[in-house]
């Protein structure tokens, strides 16, 4: 059994989590992002080479296969190798997840995607022109992401929607290095935009294989389901006579020797949980406007606004600055209301004209286009960023789990594949509409917010006031569960009464079961 921890050890360990594996997550998407830089030099526009060399337009400067006037479909083809395979790794990662080590999965998961990553570049030094390989390259890359477990346990969660919003900015911070690596070699040598971001995640993945510690109970951590706020302690105060104090209460739920394990929750035992299938849905069609963005804003920047490849991909990574903002303002504003779901609906419904702002007024000078895509990074990124962190954790939380943690990746799995459904049909559809017009593009997204919001609205709340500030309408209530009437001696299984505290006072209580 591990040492207990000295005071002020245990904070020490929870933010060491919380950084390995928001490296983790930033090394992942900084290996998705240079496909999307990289576009736009495999078809270039190469009248200006053309005035330069003096060559009679055969387009040569391109590099076949994508060198057609197809290129927008397989542009679009490749994308949806990586996300098909991407959503079906996310159905499977959790099933996996809460089987195998995690920390033995998450590292061999990023040494194989830097494999695949470098794999990819390599094809520009090896001259290899077949898109049957390309696609190969993609849909292997697409297998190896694991799920979010261990960022998603750590923290109160009065705290989760702030803790997890910036702990969810790995999204964004990966975007912004992605577009700055990739950019970097992105005229003179594409291939390494590939191999330098493989060597980085590989690198990171060897860091968390040897210092990311997998499960609390190692390190004499008490497990994240059963920690107690402060001002949850001051409140249950007042309320001792009506059960164990919350000392004892978290003694009988630590571990004991013999103890059974307990068992991985089922699939359809996941969607039974309230929330999850209105929040999968909710987040297939808010993923499915955020990755429209990330595989094709660079090259909508060079078409429309008529940028270099290295310029639009540093202009895109404002979208991914405003990404950043908006998950934090949307965990703290959904930690301060308990209204998961409604701070979702609210930046949807603001998402849906701005997106058709941006379209419209986004190029006309340098200034608008800054802050037009900040907002709609915003707007776009937070509900992504809120369901796919604290909804998670909330919902593989919930109380019919009886304190199952091992529910989380089941619960997380299910939200993200379905998320991941949206983001393989966004590019796909992109590529499809695209030779249509861009506007039939941002037509299409505006829908995909509209219908994310009406998702959203449908989610089912537990409206329960509990003292001065307790919650409001949120998805779930506040809970701390205690044993009812279990001595040492009594074998576990007894019923257990749920009971929701106030942040400032003693409030509701549930019946025992």
């Amino acid at each position: 059994a591990p040492r207990p921890l000295a005071p002020g050890q245990a904070p020490g360990y929870r933010g060491l989590t919380l950084l390995l594996t928001f490296l983790c997550y930033t090394s992942y998407h900084l290996s998705r992002k240079p496909i999307s830089i990289v576009k736009s030099q495999l078809h270039r526009n190469c009248s200006a080479a053309e005035r330069r060399d003096g060559s009679n337009g055969t387009g040569d400067c391109s590099w076949a296969p994508f060198d057609g006037d197809n290129y927008k479909e397989l542009f679009g083809a490749l994308d949806n190798a990586f996300l098909v395979a991407y959503a079906v790794g996310m159905f499977v990662s959790g099933i996996f997840g809460e089987r195998l080590p995690l920390r033995y999965y998450l590292s061999s998961g990023m040494l194989l995607s830097g494999l695949f990553t470098a794999l990819f570049g390599l094809g520009y030094f090896w001259n290899i022109h077949v898109l049957w390989y390309f696609i190969i390259i993609q849909s292997a890359f697409g297998l190896g992401t694991p799920p979010r477990r261990s960022g998603r346990s750590a923290g109160p969660s009065r705290r989760r929607g702030l803790i997890m919003g910036i702990w969810n900015s790995h999204t964004s911070v990966g975007n912004i290095l992605g577009s700055l690596i990739a950019g970097a070699w992105v005229s003179s040598a594409w291939g390494l935009s590939f191999v330098v971001p493989g060597v980085i995640i590989a690198s990171v993945g060897l860091i968390c294989f040897f210092f990311l510690v997998e499960h609390p109970e190692d390190v004499g951590c008490s497990p994240p389901l059963h920690h107690a706020d402060p001002e949850e302690k001051e409140a249950d105060g007042g309320a001792a006579e009506e059960g164990p104090p919350l000392s004892s209460s978290r003694a009988s739920l630590e571990p004991k020797e013999g103890a059974e394990e307990p068992a991985a929750i089922s699939f359809l035992g996941a969607l039974r949980i309230p929330g999850v299938v209105e929040f999968s849905l909710c987040l297939l069609f808010a993923k499915l406007v955020s990755y429209t963005f990330l595989y094709w804003l660079p090259l909508y920047i060079v078409n429309v606004a008529h940028f270099g490849a290295k310029e639009a991909g540093d202009l895109s990574t404002l979208f991914d600055v405003g990404g950043i903002l908006g998950g934090i303002i949307a965990g703290l504003v959904s930690d301060y209301t308990g209204g998961r779901a409604t701070t979702c609906c609210v930046m949807l419904v603001v998402a849906a004209p701005m997106l058709f702002l941006y379209n419209y007024i986004g190029q006309n000078g340098i200034g608008t286009s800054i802050a037009m895509l900040i907002v709609c990074g915003g707007l776009v990124n937070g509900p992504y960023a809120l369901i796919t962190t604290a909804v998670s954790a909330d919902l593989g939380t919930h109380e019919s789990l009886q304190g199952n943690a091992k529910a989380l990746s089941t619960v997380t799995a299910i939200i993200d594949g379905t998320g991941s459904v949206g983001a393989a049909l966004g590019p796909l559809l992109a590529g499809l509409i695209s030779p249509t017009g861009w506007n039939n593009v941002f037509y299409m997204l505006i829908t995909a917010d509209v219908l994310a919001c009406l998702v959203g609205a449908r989610v089912p709340k537990v409206s329960t006031i509990c003292g001065e500030r307790g919650i409001r309408g949120g998805l779930l209530p506040k809970r701390e569960e205690i044993t009812a009437g279990r001595s040492q001696g009594e074998a576990p299984g007894k019923p257990l009464i749920r009971r929701d505290v106030g942040r400032r006072s003693g409030g509701c209580r549930w019946h025992p079961r």
